[in-house]
Parts: C-alpha cells; structure tokens; sequence
C-alpha cells in the first residue's frame, strides 16, 4: 500500500523519483505525485491515476533540482484525487511531506490545529502532520520535526523536504517501512528495496520510533527521543533482473513460470537426504521447542492464510501437535489463549503485513515464543521474532501472490519434516519424502507445459459471473486459494468449499451456468470426490477437474480436465495450485483486467 521514494544527490531528481514509482506500481496505488526542492523552492507537481499521467507532465519540463520527494497514494482518508494525492504541505507551502500509514489521532490534532488559525486544504490525515511540524517549528526543523512525531498515534513512514532546513530530507519510521540507500555521492529512501535496486546494493532499516537526517554529508541516525544510533548497512541481495518482466507480458505469468526454480531454492542446503532430515539454520536455537511444542498458532492474511491451512494438515498429521490458523486481523481483538509451551509462527510474504505485524506483537505480550515464516529480508517481521525461516522466492511483484504462495508451503513442509523426525517419522518414510520433494519442481515444470491447453480451457469460461472451487483434505486450502486468485484479478465471484460441505448450502447455487472446479486427485477419498462431482453433474453444472496423470475414470465425470503429476498426497497442493494459476491468469486477461496491479487491492497491505 502506497509507495516512497526520495533522491538526494547531484544528479536530477525527477527522472530518478519517476522510475522508482513505476518499480512501487505494484504496491496499488491510486495517485502520484513528487516534490523538488530548487533553490530556495519547492515544486510539487502531483496526478490522480496511473504515474504515466505524472510522467506526462514532470517530462515536458523535468525540474532541475537535485532533492526530491515522490509518492503513490492508496486512499485511506479522502478520496483517490488530485487534491489528496501526496505531496502535501504545511499552510505556508515551507513543508512538503509524503506518509504511508494512518495517523488515528488526526482528527483531535486538526481541531487543535484548527483553533489555532490553520486552515486544510485536504482530507486527508496526512495533511495534518504537515500542519503539526508547521506549528512546532521554532527555528531548528529538527526538533519541530521530531516532536510532531512524539505527538502522532498511529503508523507512519514519512519523508519530508523543506525550506527552512533545505537540502536535507528527514525521515521517520512507526509500523510502516523505510529503507534507506546508499550510493556514491548520493542518498535513496524507499518504502521498499524494489526501486533501490537498480541505483544501490547498500541499505539500511529503520526500526520503529528511528529517524535519519540524510544530508549531501551524510546521514545521521537517531531514536525519535533524539538518541544517536549507528545501522548496519545490509546488501539488498538480488539485482535488478531479478525485478524486470523480461520476455513475459506480465509479472504475474513470469513469477508462474519461477516456480520450479523457487521451490528448489527453498529446499536448496535444507535437506539431509540420506538421513531424510531437514535442517532449517534460522530454526536451531527454536527446534527443541518445536519438537515438543504443545499447540503452534500461525498468524497469516490472504494467500498466506491459506498456506497455514497446508501447514496444519501436515504438522497435525505428520507431527501430532495441535494446530490453530488464525486470520491475523481477528487474532488480537478476541483475546486469544496462549498456554504454557505453545508457539506463533507469523506467516507474511512481504514481511510488513499490518495485521500480521499487530496479531504477533499480541503473541509476544501473551509470552508466547514468536517465529517468522517471510520472504522479505530484511523486513519488519523477522526482526521482530525470535526465529524464522526466509523462503527465498525472490520479488514478488505481481499484486496476487503465487510464487510466495509455494514458497511459503514448501517452507511449512520443510518444518514439518524437520519437526516428524524428531518424533516418531522414520528415517525411511523421512528419505521418501525428500525424494519427492526434490522431484517436484521439475513436476510443476510439466504441468506449466500445459500452459496453452489451459489458456484455450480459460476462452470458454471468460464471461461467468461465478465460480465454485472445491477440495478435500490437504488440498481444500488449494480451492480457497484458487478461488481467491480468480476473483483478485478477474473480478469474477468464486467461492473456494470443502467439497463434501456443497451439499450444506452452494449445491443451491448449481446449475446450468456455474463452473464448479474439482480438486479429484488419486488420494484415500477419492471416491468421495467422484460423489461429489456426480452430485454437481446431476444439477447440470460444469465440471473441471484437477486431476492425477493416467486417471481416465474422471474424464466420466467432468466436462475438462487438466493432469499434474502423482506425488506424496502432502506435497500435492504445490503441484494442484499451479493450473489454478494459470486458469486464473489467462480468464483475467483475456477478460482485459490489469493482472499485476488488480483494482483496490494492493501488494503489502501495511494498514490495519
């Protein structure tokens, strides 16, 4: 959600602003806008809509100054406009600011502010904070700056420019990322890594209530209490290919396609073969409370919600320890019960998820051992728990997550391998599974072979209005997540049941007109399913299935079938999403929808 960059250095900071909020477009956005600070002024020059409308504008005349601010909004406060497109400024115009967060005391600070002579322009609860330092300021914007933010409740990340101190960009951080990069002469800030990449590999994290002064000089780091602090400079750890569509038509159909390169390097240094152990580095000084955890809680939204669903089939199976998946925005609001020896393991691919972030704090003030399961390095959840384990899928730049989506369930199969082990999984069964595993990229390979098959299948189905996905058992989270990558960049209703829960309620919906997709893989219940699917035929519904190579009773049954190959029934679900992807992916676009950057949604959902 929302997006930040800023430039100071001796290059122009316009066209460097620019690219980086095109490399933030997948973050969701509404409008754009960039502040540049020349000479004793400052430009602001801000577009409701795409950056290119931005572009259009800053390009005729690019601003020569060499300091600037630039950001893409994700309404929250006001409506997505011009007028409450960021940057925003204090009553005398001396302030230019860009926020990403809210500020839930806006409204009694405005009143003040308000009483005191301010007048707002705006909607929006970022305007405020302008107005804020505006009304400290008593000739050192440092400490006017710094003690707004003693005063905000809520969650920023803010990068301001200003007249009365310029030439200086002060940031600050609470609940909401800002990266700071360093290059030759020259100085990043970002919300992400994503548009530093291309200028810098060196960056640093700010923590919640830090603050940076970058200056052509350098930066100074302080506590928002005006504590001197010093960072570590990290590399960011992947090049700019690694962030470029190269021959795809969208992000979303490349990161598809890395699957069975983002799986291997999940497992890649994890797996003991021929002990059938699995070693997780980021785990070793957790693994002991693992092993003999009473209860584990995972804490997840969206796509990794689903993931967590995975992971309680299989630990509770393979493991035997009782497993709770919570929606992370419900999490602390009901006042859940932690006991003695139970453990939270936080699941987020951006490793800034709001809700996430507030349901594991809950956790930690219950005295509960926390863990990450993230993709991001660097990010917010893994530095605040314990332990954890990166995924290693890389950027993921597509709004609906896939590649995190078997990533993240490649790293919960590894747990629980690594957890079956040291109970009561025998070596053998423990080398039978890593077999599998180590043969299942080039399994999700075949099934992307299939990719034109599926895009014809999705021709047929472009114009429905409704979809029902079903599965059984492991593979029931699958059907919630195929359904829910429908309807994220299709806009088309989907539903995601277990299949033997139709008959309680969706077999109303059954007719003539409602595609209903089958999970029916070759599994303990699999005669169930077939039931199932006989129940949808004998209401005219139409059938796709999902389906286990060399099965051809199934094709008795449904109207389509796509084939993945035979696996361990735990490692199926990274094999039965891949088609629910792609079929996903070509309705979408054949339906003319803006796959990678889907309407409302946004990529690091970073308010609650």
């Amino acid at each position: 959600m929302c997006g930040i960059v800023a430039y100071l250095g001796k290059k122009k900071a316009a066209p460097i602003l620019l690219e980086g909020l095109k490399r933030l477009e997948y973050r969701g956005y509404d409008s754009a806008g960039i502040a540049i600070q020349i000479d004793d002024n400052i430009e602001i020059i801000k577009r409701q809509g795409k950056i290119h409308n931005l572009a259009a504008v800053v390009n005729k005349k690019i601003p020569p100054g060499t300091v600037g601010i630039g950001h893409t909004r994700w309404a929250t406060h006001g409506e997505p406009n011009k007028k409450n497109a960021h940057p925003h400024t204090d009553g005398q115009k001396n302030i230019a600011l860009i926020h990403n967060g809210i500020i839930d005391n806006f409204t009694s600070l405005k009143k003040a502010l308000q009483t005191k002579g301010h007048k707002f322009r705006t909607d929006t609860d970022t305007e405020v904070i302008a107005h804020l330092i505006e009304e400290m300021y008593d000739g050192d914007f440092e400490d006017a700056f710094r003690n707004a933010l003693s005063e905000l409740r809520g969650t920023y990340g803010l990068a301001v420019i200003t007249k009365y101190d310029p030439n200086k960009i002060f940031v600050a951080r609470k609940g909401s990322p800002i990266v700071v990069g360093i290059g030759d002469g020259e100085f990043f800030v970002a919300s992400d890594v994503t548009p530093l990449a291309p200028f810098t590999q060196n960056v640093f994290y700010l923590d919640d209530d830090e603050m940076a002064v970058i200056t052509e000089d350098g930066i100074t780091t302080k506590t928002i209490y005006n504590e001197v602090i010093e960072k570590e400079v990290k590399e960011i750890g992947f090049e700019v290919e690694a962030i470029e569509k190269g021959e795809f038509p969208h992000y979303m159909l490349k990161e598809i396609f890395e699957q069975p390169k983002t799986i291997m390097d999940g497992m890649r240094g994890r797996l003991i073969s021929e002990e059938g152990l699995v070693k997780l580095g980021g785990l070793a000084d957790m693994e002991e409370d693992l092993v003999n955890a009473k209860k584990i809680h995972f804490l997840a939204s969206g796509t990794s919600w689903h993931a967590a669903l995975i992971g309680e089939y299989l630990i509770e199976e393979f493991c035997r320890i009782p497993v709770e998946v919570e929606y992370a925005s419900e999490f602390r609001y009901r006042n859940p019960i932690i006991g003695k020896n139970e453990i939270v393991i936080a699941l987020s691919q951006s490793g800034e998820t709001a809700d996430t972030l507030a349901a594991l704090r809950e956790g930690k003030h219950k005295g509960a051992p926390i863990l990450g399961i993230v993709n991001t390095v660097g990010s917010t959840i893994p530095r605040e728990t314990q332990a954890g384990v990166y995924i290693h899928a890389g950027p993921e730049i597509g709004v609906a997550s896939t590649k995190a989506f078997t990533s993240q369930v490649t790293a919960l199969i590894l747990i629980t391998l690594m957890i079956a082990r040291r109970r009561d999984m025998s070596v053998v069964k423990g080398r039978q599974m890593i077999d599998e595993m180590l043969k299942i990229p080039q399994k999700v390979k075949s099934i992307l072979d299939q990719n034109d098959y599926i895009k014809n299948l999705a021709q047929e189905f472009v114009n429905e209005r409704n979809f029902l996905y079903l599965g059984r058992g492991v593979n029931f989270p699958v059907a919630l997540e195929g359904a829910l990558k429908l309807k994220e960049i299709s806009y088309i209703h989907a539903e995601g049941y277990p299949a033997a829960e139709m008959k309680h309620g969706p077999i109303a919906l059954i007719d003539k007109n409602m595609p209903v997709v089958f999970i029916a893989l070759k599994d303990t219940i699999y005669d169930k399913i077939l039931s199932n699917i006989e129940e949808v035929k004998a209401r005219k519904g139409r059938v796709i299935c999902i389906a286990s190579e060399g099965d051809t009773i199934i094709q008795k049954y449904a109207d389509h079938v796509v084939y993945i190959p035979e696996t361990l029934n735990a490692l199926t679900p990274l094999l039965s999403v891949i088609p629910l992807q792609l079929l996903a992916y070509h309705i979408a676009v054949l339906r003319g929808c803006d796959v990678d950057q889907p309407r409302n949604l946004a990529k690091s959902v970073t308010v609650e």
